[in-house]
């Protein structure tokens, strides 16, 4: 292909673009390029003037700028993205839709850098268009791809693809170990112009491209996530103290000789939440939901909570946990272990056997653990099997069953998302996939902790309206001596996690999705209730693609998110809710701890600008967190077919496109494609409205909720994808 002749204008015109906000003197514009003294001063000069004449550029004395730099209207900024083919898009604030940068105009932008692009003439599309002419600010700290050797002295990395779309080369001084085909996370050094490669640094050496431990962490460098904590950290982690004061003992309820107990997974080792529940003389429960007090810890802006907050939240791999605290703390000072004195913040609730809160308190406490149980032994003990805790475990079994039921006639959505689960082997290797059975005793824990998130975010309602009422009386004259509100008029800010309506297109478009399974399910006039969500889930559980629909129907939904601004949760069906339950492993429960200490001690805590930046940040680390998740599982799929190329197994079609089918697997949920270039007994065509392919000459058709047999062909670890074949 003939390479494409590159102008020194156009070179000058996108280097001054790059500092459109600044005037150039000559010797500094002149020096970005290399060129020979006499006849490159020559070359330069007539460039120079050939843009002036064109408007392209202003000169003042030894001075030159872009032309309008200073009032283009059609210059907005933004957070770029870009996709595999080099397209990239640009986020901007307040508008509905990305600009679209073609390839040829993304300039040195990379995947989440805030860029200033200028908007194009309008294309024969409808969509604007727009160039890259800035970049602001670089929105990554590093990337991860594969190093390699292509010569003497010769190094370039080839980034993942979820990382950047463009190769970088190595200077030799900064490969720092690195060999061919390792898996590395890099840095980039410097772009200089778009028509040359980038040049990255070596940061770390993840493993040989292939194995399972470079995989893993590659996926953590995908999403900008790290496993290893800084030596400081670590080290200021190892100091804090173990012991508790005397004096915490007695300043805090001590209810240690209670019967309190954990209840978590088999292999969990951060235990964050303990239960405890009575029968009142009238009737009611009385619940304890004690939640490890980490903010005694972890103090505010000290090296420990700075660590903390960049990381926003643990991560949950496959195989493996990536902490949000080290594990000192998260699995040691801070876990609510069996037999230990730990510090607590516990939410005690009264609560009416029709499920209606009728009063509680928030209290710093002393617990001591007697017992814990996995999920598999709660659900033994529900099921009928003896334990010194039964009593206890079978009061809560019907509290939380009755809990649940009340919040599903209130508007709460019934979403049930499977999770794989895998069979590894010491290498990490999977034998076996299978999805993790939901039981009573997962249900009975989150009920427990959704009243405790609940409750605690009505007391902040609470103690505004009480504020409000203190006001009033100020104001009218009628306030006590000595008793006026410390705050004046504080408002109480607080940290929300709040879930916004769904999209009615977005639900529009499942409609369709579900129509040739024989299920009706319409959006009209943009009103949707919950009550037909979860009467379209209920259809969709008879069919099998249950899974399927449930996926979809959480893909339609907002994303949840943490704010001081309160719109409620819509998935829950709560008018306020936030989340206090888990702050071992999510920072927003830590902020939320803080929050409820400063204003039991009369005193401002954060601001609600803090909280605004605190929530769009560990918001974005939430979503960081889950996508890793998702590839580890989808890495760990793709490794365990590989270990079945040629067999066959039964799956359901999952989605129909024109480039192929998709298909879930039945009994390992693995999901992969059959290409439309593998269906060679026919011609077959994509029949969008009807989601399906039709043959052309033989009338075959393969439908959304077809069951098929598939082939396992092939594999690509890399990628994370499994193809197959009918048969």
């Amino acid at each position: 292909m003939k390479k494409k002749k590159i102008h020194l204008e156009d070179l000058i015109v996108e280097l001054l673009e790059r500092h459109s906000d600044s005037w150039l003197t000559t010797e500094t514009l002149r020096s970005a390029f290399k060129l020979p003294q006499k006849k490159g001063d020559e070359r330069f000069e007539k460039a120079l003037n050939r843009l002036t004449k064109r408007n392209k550029v202003v000169r003042k004395n030894d001075k030159i700028r872009i032309a309008d730099a200073s009032q283009q209207e059609n210059v907005v900024e933004g957070i770029f993205s870009s996709t595999r083919s080099g397209t990239g898009y640009v986020k901007v604030e307040d508008r509905e839709q990305d600009i679209r940068i073609p390839s040829k105009h993304t300039g040195t932008a990379l995947g989440k850098d805030r860029v200033k692009v200028s908007i194009l003439p309008k294309s024969r599309s409808d969509r604007t268009e727009g160039k890259v002419i800035d970049v602001i600010s670089r929105g990554k700290k590093f990337f991860v791809g594969t190093f390699q050797n292509e010569g003497k002295n010769t190094y370039l990395i080839h980034p993942d693809e979820k990382s950047a779309q463009v190769e970088f080369f190595v200077h030799p001084d900064n490969i720092h170990g690195a060999r061919h085909n390792d898996k590395v996370t890099f840095r980039l050094v410097d772009w200089l112009h778009p028509r040359s490669l980038p040049e990255a640094e070596v940061l770390e050496v993840l493993g040989k491209k292939g194995t399972n431990n470079a995989s893993i962490l590659s996926i953590l460098a995908e999403n900008e996530l790290q496993a290893a904590f800084p030596a400081a950290v670590e080290e200021f982690a190892e100091s804090v103290a173990v012991e508790i004061p005397e004096k915490e003992f007695k300043r805090r309820k001590d209810i240690r000789n209670w019967e309190i107990f954990t209840i978590d997974p088999h292999d969990a080792k951060d235990f964050d939440d303990a239960l405890s529940i009575k029968m009142l003389d009238n009737g009611n429960y009385y619940l304890g939901v004690h939640i490890a007090d980490v903010s005694y810890y972890v103090q505010q802006d000290r090296i420990l909570d700075k660590e903390a907050l960049d990381r926003g939240t643990s991560v949950y791999l496959v195989d493996r946990v990536i902490p949000m605290l080290p594990e000192c703390l998260s699995n040691g000072v801070c876990s609510l272990r069996p037999n230990e004195d730990k510090l607590a913040y516990s939410c005690f609730m009264e609560i009416s056997p029709e499920g209606n809160l009728i009063s509680y308190t928030i209290d710093e406490t002393v617990i001591n653990s007697s017992t814990r149980f996995t999920y598999e032994e709660v659900q033994e003990i529900i099921d009928g099997k003896k334990n010194k805790h039964e009593t206890d475990i079978r009061i809560l079994a019907k509290m939380t069953s009755m809990l649940t039921d009340k919040r599903f006639n209130e508007g709460s959505i019934d979403l049930d998302t499977p999770e794989p689960r895998f069979r590894l082997d010491e290498h990490g290797k999977p034998l076996g996939v299978f999805v993790k059975e939901r039981l009573k005793a997962h249900r009975l824990v989150e009920e427990c902790m959704l009243m405790a998130n609940k409750s605690v975010s009505r007391h902040i309602t609470k103690l505004r309206e009480e504020n409000k009422n203190r006001q009033k009386n100020h104001e009218s004259g009628k306030a006590e001596d000595g008793k006026d509100d410390k705050f004046g008029k504080f408002n109480y800010p607080f940290l929300y996690r709040i879930h916004d309506k769904p999209d009615p297109e977005k639900l529009k478009n499942i409609g369709e999705n579900v129509r040739p399974l024989g299920i009706d399910f319409s959006v009209k006039d943009g009103k949707i209730t919950a009550g037909i969500i979860n009467q379209l889930i209920r259809d969709a559980n008879k069919t099998s693609l249950k899974y399927a629909i449930n996926e979809l129907v959480l893909r339609s939904m907002a994303k949840a998110v943490y704010s001081p601004k309160n719109i409620g949760h819509y998935g829950l069906g709560f008018k306020e809710y936030t989340h206090f339950t888990s702050p071992i492993r999510r920072y927003p429960d830590l902020v939320v701890h803080r929050l409820l200490k400063q204003y039991a001690a009369g005193l401002p805590s954060y601001s609600f600008q803090e909280l605004l930046a605190l929530g769009d940040h560990t918001s974005e680390k939430e979503r960081d967190a889950v996508i890793a998740e998702r590839d580890s599982i989808k890495l760990k799929q793709v490794e365990f077919m590989a270990g079945h190329i040629g067999e066959s197994f039964d799956g359901v079609i999952s989605g129909v496109t024109e480039k192929g089918l998709f298909v879930l697997l039945n009994e390992s949920f693995c999901e992969g494609m059959v290409a439309i270039r593998d269906l060679d007994d026919d011609f077959y065509v994509y029949e969008q409205s009807r989601h399906q392919l039709r043959g052309r000459n033989r009338g075959k058709t393969f439908q959304l909720g077809d069951d098929i047999r598939v082939k396992v062909t092939r594999t690509d670890i890399e990628q994370r994808q499994i193809d197959f074949m009918p048969g």
